[in-house]
């Protein structure tokens, strides 16, 4: 072991308990949906600035973001490997399955569709994707991740995190070389899931302060036009650069806490939006189809707020009386791996020699 993981690993385990909780990433998720609905569901622009692309591939690179930070600094403070994956299990599978399991029949979709989808590869070659589940390969990249860093941390406990920005600087480099500036395949695209893991990380080890003299200057809404163009197809060599220009952008937001923007952040609206948006994300596709999805493009356009209303109101649903069950029986499952708690006895005091 290293002299520089030794100290990383004294580190992290002098913050090991419960992880504080960042405003701001509830604001950037919330950000990140509105930027996915607005790219699937909306004009932006003429259709000959391919705007639409760029917007929900920029919302899906700060959620990506958002997710392995997320999902790093949970190992790094409870390095807990059955409890964080009956947590992530009970998050994202009761709604996806439910999801699939409802559609699919409806479209009459084969077996091996229904397993790609059920088990979270239809990702992959030869792709099990169609109009209503084409939106999921983003889960399936998420599950992947995350059986991945959890063998990882099982097997090395936190040191196993360490190695994940190298393998992000590695997946970005087997992007170029195999030319794939956007694809939904996982090892195209989990650079920018390990590019948050590499900030979390960055934000934790010792000496992280100069981490934040390099993300203080950063300037949000300049960052933020860079991402969307670095989510242009026109730009291909920019894309290679995305994962880090949406962990730039999500980080120099951490290291300050005023101005208006960090405002917005904290906002309540942003919040409700983050707490909604797995289940807007998952079920939005299906309110733009039959009449509400028929007709020219004025027509269908015309119909959108009612989509969106239905959209709005499903995630509520969903969210407050379907996924709130499973969450809490996850957490009430994984308590069953919490360490035995060690009883505290009264120190006797010790004479010491004169």
């Amino acid at each position: 072991m290293t002299e520089h993981t030794a100290q990383a690993e004294s580190y992290w385990e002098q913050i090991s308990g419960k992880m504080p909780h960042f405003a701001a990433l509830d604001g950037w998720r919330g950000i990140s949906i509105l930027l996915v609905l607005a790219g699937h569901m909306l004009p932006l622009g003429p259709s000959r600035f391919e705007m639409n692309a760029a917007i929900a591939a920029s919302g899906m690179a700060i959620f990506f973001t958002l997710s392995g930070f997320l999902i790093t600094l949970t190992l790094l403070y409870d390095p807990n490997v059955p409890k964080f994956l009956i947590r992530r299990f009970c998050r994202i599978l009761p709604l996806a399955w439910l999801y699939t399991l409802i559609v699919f029949p409806l479209i009459k979709a084969p077996l091996a569709t229904y397993c790609a989808q059920l088990f979270f590869y239809a990702n992959l070659p030869p792709f099990w994707l169609g109009h209503f589940n084409g939106h999921l390969w983003s889960l399936c990249v998420e599950m992947q991740f995350y059986l991945a860093v959890a063998v990882n941390c099982l097997l090395l406990s936190r040191r196993g995190l360490l190695g994940l920005p190298v393998l992000c600087l590695a997946i970005t480099g087997f992007r170029i070389f195999h030319h794939e500036p956007m694809s939904i395949v996982t090892w195209f695209r989990v650079d920018e899931i390990l590019a948050g893991a590499t900030l979390a990380l960055l934000m934790h080890l010792p000496g992280s302060e100069r981490l934040r003299r390099v993300l203080l200057p950063l300037n949000p809404y300049f960052m933020m036009v860079l991402l969307v163009l670095a989510s242009h197809d026109r730009l291909p060599w920019l894309e290679y650069a995305r994962p880090y220009i949406a962990a730039s952008l999500v980080g120099c937001t951490l290291v300050r806490s005023h101005g208006w923007f960090s405002s917005l952040l904290s906002s309540e609206p942003l919040r409700y939006m983050a707490n909604i948006s797995y289940a807007i994300y998952v079920i939005h596709p299906i309110t733009m189809t039959g009449w509400l999805g028929s007709g020219g493009t004025l027509v269908r356009y015309l119909k959108r707020p009612l989509c969106f209303a239905l959209s709005f109101l499903g995630a509520h649903l969903s969210t407050q009386y379907y996924e709130s069950f499973w969450i809490k029986l996850g957490k009430r499952w994984s308590k069953r791996f919490d360490p035995p708690r060690v009883p505290v006895q009264n120190k006797v005091p010790v004479s010491l020699p004169d």
